[in-house]
């Protein structure tokens, strides 16, 4: 198949987007026996539902591992040109998640969340530059009247676009620690993920203290 132009325009990005395309192989080797056990094989292969679940959990009964929801709002992530918005011909570059899985190991009173994120950049009209910084952020939320945030963390990971249209990302989350759900609570519990710009922020500078006179 021959390179894509870069003048797409924004309605060829979306249909882009939506069809199925193989991912490369992760970076490491590490990553891709992760991916591995969490998607439960090769990272191209169709989304599977439910996500698979750490064999580990036979021998703990009542843990609950929550599912996975996009966060409205955040399932795509869009920037333009400088001084533009992302739309239409002013787009650089659009990422969007295309699949998910998690587990959950309990370790005393904590739960440790592993969760895997598969996504894809697509080349906007503008053009994007040779590497891109996909923000994200992953949550803990128990849901109801009105949601509780138990625990919450940004993520960062980097795309080498090179001169290609259209690249996979990968991410594993292995530290989102949150405490044991007192009672029956678990049950509303989810996790929530979604792109977040605010992640690229750098982070602010802690405060010196003041010297007594």
């Amino acid at each position: 198949m021959g390179k894509i132009s870069l003048r797409i325009t924004s309605s060829a990005i979306v249909l882009a987007i939506g069809i199925a395309v193989c991912a490369t192989p992760a970076a490491s080797q590490s990553l891709t026996d992760r991916f591995k056990s969490l998607f439960g094989g090769k990272s191209d292969e169709p989304a599977q539902q439910p996500p698979i679940v750490d064999p580990s959990q036979d021998q703990q009964p009542d843990l609950n591992c929550p599912p996975v929801t996009i966060r409205s709002g955040a399932s795509t992530y869009a920037v333009a040109a400088p001084g533009k918005q992302p739309i239409g011909n002013d787009v650089r570059f659009q990422a969007t998640i295309t699949k998910t899985a998690r587990e959950c190991i309990k370790n005393g009173g904590d739960i440790t969340a592993r969760i895997g994120i598969q996504g894809r950049v697509i080349v906007g009209p503008s053009g994007a530059p040779p590497t891109v910084e996909i923000p994200m952020r992953i949550a803990v939320v128990q849901g109801g009247v009105s949601e509780k945030v138990i625990a919450t963390k940004a993520y960062r990971t980097t795309v080498e676009l090179g001169e290609q249209d259209s690249v996979p990302f990968s991410l594993v989350a292995d530290d989102l620690v949150y405490p044991v759900p007192p009672g029956a609570t678990g049950d509303n519990y989810v996790f929530y993920i979604g792109f977040d710009p605010q992640a690229l922020a750098p982070e602010p500078k802690p405060r010196s203290a003041k010297r007594k006179r």
